[in-house]
């Protein structure tokens, strides 16, 4: 049996594994929070390297990635040096092969009409493929890098201007502590209502759960909300707050559905190939074949 280890840098809380089928290969796919705690992280892929086929990097991304671009963050280069003998992904590819997909199923098939719909993405660095299908598909495109990431509360309101502040932002923000970037540990457990407005603005929010989740207002009836990894725990506080529809772009496992890097590992097993060998055609050939939909949850 396959083996793929998330080591996240968040809530232990949120730990779960699963077994599955994948192109007739089983796999145990494993979710390992660490509470923020970098040297536990460390230490847990230095105990199971060489033990696993592949570890996702789980609550933090190892780049930012700004079109063609991509900017190794600092504090993710020291934690992925410790896998010596087990790849590690950080599900990068995946946003930007799947998610890219997914937008424009959701378009193809007349589940959503983004054209003119005010869509916010919380972190247009972290989702950038699905960003850029957005733009793509019509919507109203409004970033909120500078908002949720560094606190400066200044919408991006295109595809074009993101990009500028982002060649311009992102050689200096990859040298910052991820902890000032991203909630980890216990941070993922606070919700802080000051950027409310943005949410209430936008028909659809999209982007990583935790990020979202952070500023999430105490209600938002009617809206559309494209994510990620959820758990049950998760499905049920945006049902309380008036949540019109959940869309998650990585399948349903036992209730909830995994990270891209998780994801991302399974795929890069079913490949045998090293990360760095990996291509977008890689990736979309085994998706077409593994057929995977978006999980499509009508809340309210």
């Amino acid at each position: 049996m396959k083996r793929v280890v998330s080591i996240s840098l968040g809530s232990s809380k949120r730990d779960h594994q699963v077994e599955a089928e994948f192109l007739g290969e089983k796999f145990r796919i494993e979710r390992i929070g660490t509470d923020g705690d970098t040297e536990r992280m460390i230490n847990l892929i230095r105990e199971l390297d060489g033990q696993v086929d592949a570890f996702g990097l789980g609550g933090m991304d190892l780049y930012i990635r700004v079109g063609a671009r991509r900017y190794l963050l600092r504090d993710a280069a020291k934690i992925v040096r410790a896998a010596r003998l087990t790849p590690m992904v950080d599900g990068g590819g995946l946003k930007d092969t799947l998610e890219r997909r997914v937008i424009a199923y959701l378009a193809r098939e007349g589940i959503l009409d983004f054209q003119g719909k005010r869509v916010l993405v919380v972190s247009a660095v972290d989702r950038f493929g699905m960003a850029e299908a957005l733009d793509a598909a019509g919507a109203d495109l409004i970033c909120g890098d500078l908002i949720f990431g560094l606190g400066i509360p200044v919408p991006i309101r295109s595809l074009a201007r993101f990009q500028r502040v982002a060649y311009l932002a992102a050689p200096l923000v990859r040298l910052l502590p991820f902890k000032l970037l991203y909630p980890t540990g216990k941070e993922q457990e606070k919700i802080d209502n000051r950027y409310q407005r943005y949410y209430e603005d936008a028909e659809i929010i999209a982007g990583d759960f935790l990020f979202i989740r952070r500023y999430l207002p105490p209600e938002l009836p009617g809206k559309i909300i494209i994510t990620n990894t959820v758990t049950s725990a998760d499905i049920e506080e945006l049902r309380r707050r008036g949540i019109k529809t959940l869309i998650t772009t990585t399948p349903e496992f036992n209730g909830r559905s995994f990270g891209t890097n998780v994801m991302e590992g399974v795929l890069l097993t079913l490949s045998g190939k090293k990360p760095e060998d990996v291509t977008p055609e890689d990736y979309n050939r085994l998706l077409d074949r593994l057929e995977f939909k978006p999980r499509i949850v009508n809340l309210n």
